[in-house]
């Protein structure tokens, strides 16, 4: 496919848009992405996004409108981002793992003007869409689709240039302690979030970038993807993940640089293959969405690869702290320093004082990449930020050196007897038992406590665990007041997107459990098979 320059482009600022423009100039014959197989290259993604940008305009929207997706990773996808990048337009990628009736709710709650749908959840779509008795058009993305005819919209936006300030991405939150709310980032958000990107953990154009993040998720666009099309690298594009096939992509497509959570991680090493894979094309595999244990740090270290472990929010685009490789190893549980152009602070949770030198507080941010808002909600937006500082509601420790560890969400931490208990404590506690593969705690009300701690604790597989032998565990190595009044042991534990614990749902376990039961002396317990069980590698770069 010819390439060329849209003037309208090439005079605009140089907004997230100009980026696949400007490569293709430069590097019109690489490849931009492996899509299963099928490559696009540089010249051919900003001809399609180009078209398409002007197809949308031409058809009415524009600036202040946002288009909603849903789709798996895809060419067609990432053709539908750049162009609504290009011609103004929020881009609202939405999960296709979401029921239709939680479809539903993001679908009202975004209120796009149009919605893009892959063909494989068609199905899906069309029951939210019905649910929410929506009345966007809607269209099937790619070249049989939207690209070849844009639905007419119901609204004709006036004509434009993109600003640095206009919406970008609007990211759908997980939802595990509430409903979603939609993360507005603006062009200059993700501008400033991959030049820190650039700054500390760089690629180059040579690198071949493996993403396996779904893309609702802001990883999958800010955590390596769009920083490898500024600079011209070739991203490989999974829709799944499956350990055995990405341990073949890394060996046949000489994957240089990946990111993924702590469990996906985990399960490669658990994989048969992982001894004889060839792995050594990596240089560059970021950990995001929990702390990574110490022993997959030596499990991948032993393959000559550290992982670069790092901690971040969607409502900062989402990169906040990040430990090099080389330190890692050394500092089990710690997730680095800031990125270049972010501020952090630790403050006193009561007085909201910040602290300074070591200290245990909660995390706050500022700086370019601090999104603008949550969709449509002022309210939660102002509870979530301090003047320009964004309240990211962890509780974190910080070290003489300036390094960072998460302690806990503060909103997990509950009240026990007038003392704080924080369930990563119990729950780190819980699991040096050598039959406990898992654990979690959450706080439920209690008439004399306060609160009390229920745990859902998952046995090593075979393993013959007792909850007398837990409880025992427990009290050997905690105060009284932080053990659990209550332990079910159980299959799995329930996961929200990227592999995030979903605390609410334990949540309404213990409080149906507890009520059920009446007040519970500590050591009752019971066994559920499957009672937290949930889908396995879904979730949320943090």
């Amino acid at each position: 496919m010819t390439w060329t320059a849209d003037p309208d482009i090439d005079d605009g600022p140089h907004t997230i848009g100009r980026w696949i423009v400007d490569r293709a100039t430069r590097s019109p014959d690489r490849i931009a992405i492996d899509d299963r197989g099928v490559t696009t290259d540089y010249a051919t993604l900003a001809a399609r996004a180009t078209a398409l940008a002007d197809a949308v305009r031409h058809a009415g929207y524009g600036p202040d409108d946002r288009i909603a997706t849903v789709s798996g990773n895809s060419t067609d996808h990432v053709v539908a981002f750049f162009a609504c990048a290009i011609a103004g337009i929020a881009f609202v990628p939405l999960s296709w793992r979401l029921t239709p009736r939680e479809l539903a709710d993001v679908l009202t709650r975004s209120d796009p003007a149009l919605v893009l749908v892959e063909d494989e959840h068609a199905a899906l779509a069309g029951e939210a869409l019905r649910v929410a008795a929506a009345t966007a058009p809607v269209a099937q993305l790619g070249t049989t689709g939207v690209e070849r005819s844009a639905p007419r919209s119901s609204h004709r936006r006036s004509r434009r240039p993109v600003r640095d300030d206009d919406p970008l991405l609007v990211i759908f939150t997980s939802g595990s302690e509430a409903a979603p709310k939609g993360v507005v980032l603006t062009h200059a958000n993700c501008f400033w979030n991959n030049l820190a990107l650039a700054q500390a953990l760089p690629l180059r154009q040579d690198d071949v970038v493996l993403a396996m993040l779904p893309q609702f998720h802001v990883a999958a666009w800010n955590c390596q993807p769009l920083l490898a099309w500024w600079v011209g690298a070739t991203v490989v594009l999974e829709r799944s993940f499956q350990p055995a096939r990405v341990l073949q992509l890394v060996a046949d497509r000489h994957v240089s640089a990946m990111m993924g959570v702590p469990t996906q991680y985990a399960m490669l090493v658990d994989d048969r293959a992982w001894e004889e894979s060839d792995v050594a094309s990596l240089r560059l595999a970021l950990v995001g969405g929990a702390t990574m244990p110490a022993s997959l740090q030596e499990a991948w270290t032993a393959r000559g690869i550290p992982l670069t472990q790092g901690y971040g929010l969607t409502e900062a685009a989402p990169n906040v702290l990040h430990l090099p490789a080389a330190e890692a190893a050394g500092a089990p549980g710690a997730v680095g320093r800031p990125y270049p152009h972010v501020s952090v602070r630790v403050v006193d949770p009561v007085s909201e004082l910040p602290l300074e030198g070591e200290a245990i507080g909660e995390l706050w941010v500022r700086g370019p990449s601090v999104f603008a808002g949550y969709l449509g909600d002022d309210a939660a937006t102002a509870r979530a930020m301090s003047g320009d500082w964004l309240r990211t509601g962890d509780l974190v420790s910080r070290d003489a050196d300036g390094v960072f560890r998460v302690v806990d969400r503060l909103k997990d931490i509950f009240i026990s007897g007038g003392e704080n208990v924080a369930p990563a404590e119990v729950e780190y506690a819980l699991c040096l038992h050598p039959l406990v593969e898992a654990a979690a705690v959450v706080g439920v009300p209690d008439p004399v406590w306060g609160e009390r701690g229920v745990a859902f604790v998952v046995p090593a597989t075979g393993a013959a665990l007792s909850v007398d032998e837990v409880l025992a565990h427990a009290r050997r190595n905690l105060a009284a007041f932080k053990v659990p009044v209550h332990v079910e042991l159980v299959e799995a534990l329930p996961r929200s997107t990227i592999e995030k614990l979903a605390r609410s749902r334990l949540r309404d376990r213990a409080r149906m459990l507890m009520g059920c039961s009446g007040r519970s002396e500590p050591g009752e317990s019971g066994r559920v098979e499957g009672a937290a069980t949930e889908s396995a590698t879904e979730g949320e770069a943090r």
